[in-house]
């Protein structure tokens, strides 16, 4: 197997269990820095933002900004703008990104990938063609072809534009 080096995660990795966030998307919105937290947008009741560890280049998040472990809790203003939110961020990535496809997923509880299950949230990860290739399937190795801020920089211009 080969190594992909990723050193921006060793500061996750010696987290002390105290310094660790026990939930991203509570702490992050507190915080006056969208940029470093990669908050592309707030709005009313949800926020979008990208993921730090995404699946694929382009990978965003759309969340509530109330702590709710259930899609099925939500309230309806909630459900309104978090899908409207949804299909914003579809436009903006065929518009910046130009991929040929979406994976748009919610994993709710421990069992179906939730990494913060106390906080519900949906994925939307742009695809493209040949996107899983050798590299993750036989190298054990995802490429990722873009560095965060620049998609960072990217998206937030044409979100704003």
């Amino acid at each position: 197997m080969y190594v992909l080096h990723a050193p921006w995660r060793m500061a996750y990795i010696n987290q002390s269990s105290s310094e660790k966030i026990d939930c991203i998307f509570c702490a992050f919105t507190k915080e006056d820095n969208d940029e470093k937290r990669l908050i592309l947008y707030r709005g009313k009741r949800a926020f979008v933002m990208m993921n730090a560890f995404p699946y694929n280049t382009g990978h965003l998040m759309v969340a509530p900004y109330r702590h709710c472990g259930d899609y099925d809790d939500l309230d309806g203003e909630e459900l309104l703008e978090i899908n409207e939110l949804v299909q914003r961020c579809i436009k903006l990535l065929k518009k910046v990104m130009a991929p040929h496809g979406f994976n748009i997923g919610i994993n709710m509880g421990k069992v179906a990938g939730a990494g913060f299950e106390g906080h519900v949230h949906v994925h939307i990860v742009p695809r493209w063609e040949g996107d899983t290739n050798f590299m993750p399937v036989i190298g054990e190795t995802k490429v990722m072809p873009e560095a965060l801020d620049v998609t960072y920089r990217k998206l937030k211009e044409a979100w704003e534009g």
